[in-house]
């Protein structure tokens, strides 16, 4: 029997599997679909430490395995980023292409390893570029079931006409940001709905703007730590693979 076939690797397939669903979720108007998106989200997250549980438990841990389970996590991760692009004013394309590009950089710097039969070095720091991933888009899937469509739609309308007199996505959220406060100073605590669709305006980016530069300092962080493998790796391409 083929050892890579086991529920481990069954689990990580289908959490790759899973995110057609989630985008098809996410494009629906009723809220259902949203909340279904957020659980379906979650589960997949979940089944992210399960399937590496299992696999260690039962000794069934695969170099298949291996490569695949840290693939499909970025899979998720880009595919839902990327949906939340054509959904939200406030995800600028810069900020999926450089946590696109790490995820890419990582993922060749990890072949790289396995081809010179190198270990590589994971980080604190990575554990927490995930966290950060991870909590952004369950941030962003939580305002998207709190603030009803016609509200999202005058938020992204709010981006749109800032874009187009020349603003920046930060100049517009930091705007959003400090005329949520100023309501607030001004008139007291805003009931449930107002508190919601203010805080739409603006944490969603700013949440992914740190998720971005955590990614980026992550990345920066793999690379110094594994530079002895990418070293390596120069000097035999350099001189050939028995160093002649």
């Amino acid at each position: 029997m083929n050892p890579n076939i086991n529920l481990p690797n069954a689990l990580t397939v289908l959490r790759v599997a899973s995110l057609p669903f989630f985008i098809w979720f996410l494009y629906q108007k009723e809220q259902a679909y949203h909340i279904a998106a957020l659980v379906l989200f979650s589960l997949a997250s979940l089944t992210d430490f399960i399937d590496g549980y299992l696999a260690r438990k039962w000794k069934q841990e695969t170099e298949f395995g291996k490569f695949l389970d840290p693939l499909a996590d970025k899979i998720i991760v880009v595919g839902c980023f990327t949906t939340f692009i054509f959904l939200h004013e406030q995800i600028e394309l810069w900020m999926v292409i450089l946590i696109i590009g790490r995820d890419m950089l990582i993922t060749t710097l990890r072949y790289l390893a396995i081809r010179l039969g190198k270990s590589i070095r994971t980080t604190m720091l990575g554990k927490v570029k995930t966290a950060f991933q991870m909590g952004a888009i369950i941030l962003i899937l939580i305002f998207f079931i709190l603030v009803s469509s016609n509200k999202r739609i005058l938020i992204n309308e709010v981006y749109q006409s800032g874009k187009l007199a020349g603003m920046s996505v930060f100049g517009i959220a930091s705007e959003n940001a400090v005329a949520f406060v100023k309501v607030w100073q001004e008139n007291g605590a805003p009931g449930w709905n107002e508190l919601v669709f203010g805080l739409g305006g603006f944490v969603p980016y700013f949440g992914m703007l740190l998720t971005t530069l955590i990614t980026v300092l992550s990345g920066i962080r793999y690379l110094i730590s594994n530079r002895e493998v990418i070293r390596y790796s120069s000097i035999r391409k350099a001189f050939g693979k028995n160093g002649n």
